[in-house]
């Protein structure tokens, strides 16, 4: 799956009463395809390429990671304490992903 194909789901799978009051910027560094970022304002969600000036977290994985973690195969925490996605920053706000998009 590309990443202008996961950016358009999780934009289509976001679930905005779990955002309520939230703003935050989820950076996505992907080491062989394209960064993009996922901005919430609220009940608000974009998804945009390239990368954030100021992202409260950043997570980087290979596209096969991203793909298996968007389409359910594989959760997001066993991803990071398997060592195939880094995260920097607030980490547990990643830990809220899974609530704030229905992906699977």
């Amino acid at each position: 799956m590309a990443v202008a194909e996961i950016m358009a789901k999780m934009q289509s799978a976001f679930v905005a009463d779990e955002a309520d009051g939230l703003q935050a910027t989820f950076q996505f560094c992907i080491a062989d395809d394209d960064d993009f970022y996922v901005t919430i304002d609220d009940a608000s969600c974009a998804a945009s390429l390239g990368n954030h000036d100021d992202p409260e977290i950043t997570m980087s994985m290979d596209s096969d990671t991203l793909t298996e973690i968007v389409s359910g195969e594989l959760d997001g925490m066993a991803a990071f304490m398997g060592g195939r996605l880094q995260a920097e920053g607030d980490v547990m706000l990643g830990t809220r992903l899974s609530q704030l998009f229905e992906l699977s």
